[in-house]
């Protein structure tokens, strides 16, 4: 909301595009600051739901002409100084999208934003409209944002403080809400389904729909993409979160560059992100990535949970939580909120000499310096491979280690300890 505000705001205003994985929320942010934050009215069109708009941009890209054309329908008066016109579900309407450059040039005053999923797919034909269009991108609730939706607002402001050892009570009550995250995930349905019922199969329920929903729109992704490469690369990436991608493991029934095309088409949909590795040494880190070496983070751990069939009653009761999949539900959990806070993309840091397995699971940076963050699911461990980052660039400040144990910076160390529930905090431009 407040990047809503501020893009509003903005001298250098351009018509504004929202995107997304389906059923993140994008359609209710956008009616919820238009109707807060304007004085007139929101205009909304749909194009999935009247097909028969999209002839509207079929004449020409006229602006002038589509506005006329677009009051007529809809049977409103649009005022450019009050009202805010949102085109929803834009993917359906490919040539709206192209449109958008024009009325940027010709009708800079109108305030427009566009949302949609699975937008590069419409996009291929068309090309996009670079330096005519601002972009944003919505994820799933972060923690902070569960917290605040259940009731818990107490909370949610210790976690984007400024981190500091809290008591010990308050400190495992914020652990037992983070594992009920876990499950529930950030998908807003399945959140609001949590603060009703407190049930999780009901929340279940939800997210079983939803993935059902993805997996419908895989016959959209392109054509000569085997939608069954598509589900067992999916089904495999969310079992194998923290662990390194090899093409050939992510399907026995189909070929390396199958299974390629089937993970890309995941990630240009949104449903998983790319960690790529890369040097802890020198910025930017895109520059210095990996093209064969990375991992993934799903779009959301409660998503996860259900493609894996984990019992959540049973899970729930156990001490351990976080050492699921390996410790791979942890590191999930951290990349899921560095995304939220606009931390994208992601990178790791894995050694390169033969027959090492020393890696940290992310390399983030901050006003132009370097920070290691190691993800743990418990509060022991060695640290060898976070020591011997440290020790191999003695430029970087310090590294970071996120785990259930308590805030804190062991003596003669360039380590600082952080609870799992402070992840976002890290990377929030507050920090």
């Amino acid at each position: 909301m407040r990047n809503l505000i501020s893009w509003q705001k903005s001298t250098r205003r351009k018509p504004l595009i929202i995107r997304g994985a389906r059923q993140v929320g994008k359609t209710f942010i956008i009616n919820e600051f238009g109707n807060t934050y304007y004085s007139g009215n929101v205009h909304t069109v749909n194009f999935e739901r009247h097909p028969e708009w999209h002839s509207l941009f079929d004449q020409n890209l006229d602006p002038d002409r589509i506005l006329k054309e677009l009051e007529i329908v809809l049977n409103v008066r649009i005022n450019p100084e009050t009202d805010l016109l949102f085109f929803d579900e834009i993917q359906a309407c490919p040539k709206a999208i192209t449109a958008m450059r024009y009325f940027y040039e010709e009708m800079p005053d109108l305030h427009l934003i566009a949302a949609g999923s699975l937008l590069e797919f419409a996009m291929k034909d068309i090309g996009f409209p670079v330096g005519r269009v601002n972009l944003m991108e919505l994820a799933p609730m972060n923690f902070y944002e569960f917290l605040e939706a259940t009731g818990r607002e107490n909370l949610a402001a210790i976690i984007v403080e400024t981190p500091t050892r809290l008591s010990e009570t308050v400190h495992q009550l914020l652990l037992n809400i983070l594992k009920q995250y876990m499950f529930v995930g950030g998908m807003p349905e399945s959140v609001l389904r949590w603060r009703e019922t407190q049930s999780m199969k009901e929340v279940f329920s939800v997210q079983s729909d939803l993935l059902n929903t993805y997996r419908q729109d895989f016959s959209k992704y392109s054509p000569g993409v085997d939608t069954k490469a598509l589900n067992h690369t999916l089904d495999h990436l969310s079992k194998h979160i923290g662990n390194q991608i090899k093409y050939a493991r992510l399907s026995d029934e189909f070929t390396g560059p199958t299974n390629k095309k089937a993970f890309e088409m995941l990630l240009t949909a949104r449903l998983i992100h790319k960690v790529c590795s890369t040097s802890a040494s020198s910025l930017p880190f895109s520059a210095y990535a990996s093209g064969t070496k990375f991992k993934t983070v799903f779009l959301d751990m409660g998503l996860m949970h259900s493609l894996n069939g984990l019992q959540a009653n049973l899970e729930l009761s156990k001490n351990d939580l976080l050492s699921a999949y390996n410790g791979g539900l942890a590191e999930q959990f951290a990349g899921q909120e560095f995304l939220s806070a606009g931390h994208n993309p992601l990178f790791y840091w894995a050694r390169d000499a033969k027959s090492s397995k020393a890696e940290v699971d992310y390399l983030v940076e901050r006003n132009g310096k370097i920070y290691p963050v190691e993800i743990k699911s418990g509060s022991k461990g060695t640290l060898r491979s976070m020591h011997f980052l440290l020790e191999q660039n003695p430029r970087i400040e310090h590294g970071f280690v996120l785990s259930t144990a308590q805030f804190g910076s062991p003596d003669g160390t360039r380590i600082k300890f952080l609870p799992l529930y402070y992840a976002h905090n890290l990377v929030a431009p507050e920090f």
